[in-house]
């Protein structure tokens, strides 16, 4: 019988973008000040986790939100891994929400409500996202079986596993978005990932 590891996944702290409405994508933006508050939020609620590692997309944002935890809970560096990323948004990367109401605004709607199965121009298809981010948990958690671990990573990513877990379609539209610092704890055995 295998173990499950237990995967406690966390949206990265906040930045300047996601204040201004700007959508980032795969752009490289840090987080503020009340981005590495959060993170030390966070490291307050996992104090006694006892994760054995931590893992975080290679976008800046979600990298030092990562390191100021791991470091905090004197664990080893985060390991950084591309399917943690957040979904590539193609053409309309670094647009204000407040330009793109003039340039499409339909689209701006369809991504004020997270609508998943939105077409981004030179972006990522739902489907190349959704399996991308489920390969990713599946494979950080493959050799981590019995342990305790935390991944940082995106809103759109959250989603992804918010749906995933409900057993929605990946093209529903969820009436909730994941803040800055929330998590959600995932039991992953085998190719199967389930809520804890």
């Amino acid at each position: 019988m295998s173990l499950s590891a237990y995967v406690c996944v966390a949206r990265h702290g906040e930045t300047d973008w996601n204040i201004a409405g700007i959508l980032q994508g795969w752009t490289d933006v840090p987080i503020n000040d009340q981005g590495r508050r959060q993170a030390y939020e966070l490291v307050g609620g996992f104090s006694h986790a006892k994760f054995s590692k931590v893992y975080s997309s290679p976008l800046i944002r979600s990298l030092e939100t990562a390191e100021i935890i791991a470091r905090s809970l004197r664990l080893e560096p985060p390991e950084t891994h591309e399917g943690l990323k957040e979904r590539h948004f193609g053409a309309i990367q670094g647009i204000p929400k407040s330009e793109l109401a003039e340039l499409n605004p339909v689209l701006l709607q369809q991504i004020l409500k997270r609508n998943p199965a939105i077409d981004f121009e030179e972006g990522e298809s739902m489907d190349e996202f959704a399996d991308r981010v489920l390969d990713a948990i599946a494979g950080i958690a493959r050799p981590n079986a019995g342990r305790r671990i935390l991944a940082i990573t995106h809103g759109w990513v959250m989603d992804v596993i918010t749906r995933h877990i409900a057993g929605l379609p990946r093209t529903t539209i969820l009436n909730m978005k994941r803040r800055n610092g929330e998590c959600v704890w995932l039991d992953v055995r085998r190719e199967s990932i389930r809520a804890l």
